[in-house]
């Protein structure tokens, strides 16, 4: 994945952990894209180009598909996301309880 992508990851996790860290709610794709709209980290990105950054998060265990209805997802999280801080790069980042611990910045052990 590209520098760019890393850091698309990283802001949908960071919302998540921040905005949806509830494994009985659920959320959108669009309320995501929304909070990075709002805050100004979705300005060359549509709602379609969010697709593959979900599925990712999907196949790496922290969120689950529920229902879709066109372009809109919802997801609930399979466990609660924790706040990490990676000793080697510096990175903060957020994972899942069943995620393995390991930095996707830099790849070493949390």
């Amino acid at each position: 994945m590209t520098v760019r992508g890393n850091s698309v990851i990283f802001q949908i996790r960071k919302i998540i952990y921040e905005k949806f860290n509830d494994t009985d709610s659920r959320f959108t794709n669009d309320d995501v894209f929304e909070v990075m709209k709002d805050n100004g980290m979705a300005n060359s990105l549509t709602i379609d180009d969010m697709e593959p950054y979900f599925k990712q998060l999907h196949d790496e265990g922290l969120i689950r598909p529920i229902a879709q209805n066109f372009t809109t997802q919802w997801y609930k999280l399979f466990e609660k996301v924790e706040k990490f801080n990676c000793k080697s790069c510096g990175q903060d980042i957020h994972l899942g309880n069943l995620e393995p611990r390991v930095c996707p910045q830099c790849k070493t052990a949390i």
